[in-house]
Order: C-alpha cells, then sequence, then structure tokens
C-alpha cells in the first residue's frame, strides 16, 4: 500500500480543505480520467482497492496512472480510553483531494472499456467522481 518512505514529522494536524484543485486539475498522461467533484481524504486502501478494479476491468491491457498520493498521517486513539493523555499513535495514510483533482489515468484501451474500469474504481472511492476524457482524443 501508498505511504511515504519517511517524514519530517510523524504526527500532523487535520486542518481545513477549503477551495478548488488548481494543481493535478488536467489530464497529464492517459487520455481518460477520473476527476473528483467533493472534498475528502482518501485513504491509501481505498487507493489501492481502486487500482485493483480498474486493472483487473482492463485485463492488464493499457496503463493506469495514480495522480494522488496519501501523505497525509492520520491517528487513532484505541478503543475505550480516557480522555487525555496526548494525540493517539499513527493509524493510516490519506490523501487530501479537492474538487476538480485528477486521481486515476488511463491509456492504451478503447472508450468503453475505459468508461467500465474507470466507473469500478469509482465505486470503491467516497466521492463523487466524473470520468473525463482528453481533449485532443478522437474516438475509434
Amino acid at each position: 500500500m501508498l505511504q511515504p518512505k519517511r517524514t519530517k514529522y510523524r504526527k500532523q494536524q487535520k486542518g481545513r480543505v477549503k477551495g478548488l484543485a488548481h494543481r493535478g486539475s488536467t489530464i497529464s498522461f492517459g487520455t481518460f480520467a477520473l476527476k473528483t467533484l467533493d472534498t475528502c481524504f482518501i485513504t491509501n486502501r481505498q487507493i489501492e482497492a481502486a487500482r485493483i478494479a480498474m486493472t483487473r476491468r482492463m485485463k492488464r491491457e493499457g496503463n493506469v496512472w495514480i495522480r494522488i498520493f496519501p501523505d497525509k498521517p492520520i491517528t487513532k486513539k484505541p478503543a475505550e480510553v480516557r480522555m487525555g493523555k496526548g494525540k493517539g499513535g499513527l493509524d493510516h495514510y490519506v490523501a487530501v483531494v479537492k474538487p476538480g483533482r485528477i486521481m486515476f489515468e488511463i491509456d492504451g484501451v478503447d472508450s468503453e472499456t475505459a468508461n467500465a474500469a474507470l466507473k469500478l474504481a469509482a465505486q470503491k472511492l467516497p466521492v463523487q467522481t466524473k470520468i473525463v476524457v482528453r481533449r485532443d482524443y478522437v474516438g475509434k
């Protein structure tokens, strides 16, 4: 699963996610892409589940690019622990996505296969998504 090799600090504050994505909002590598319409924290497990669903549907043909990376640590305290005694231990990593962010890109397959694969990936994610196509794409 995806996670950073090393970080400067083990724990991070939650923060707030406001506004639209400007970076990573255009298709760079593939022809078809999955774009988010919501703000969300997407876990490394959800990214991996979406990737597996896509590659299986494409029967290992074509290329898949993952354009998000989970680099934000999320902490959690054990169940039934009293208040106080500091912040909990590291639990998992998430990728912070804003509306308009391209999450996955696909190339090397026909449009029907790409749409089906991206729909399967979208079902694994906790956000509303939209399938977008590169501007200069000419259907076959």
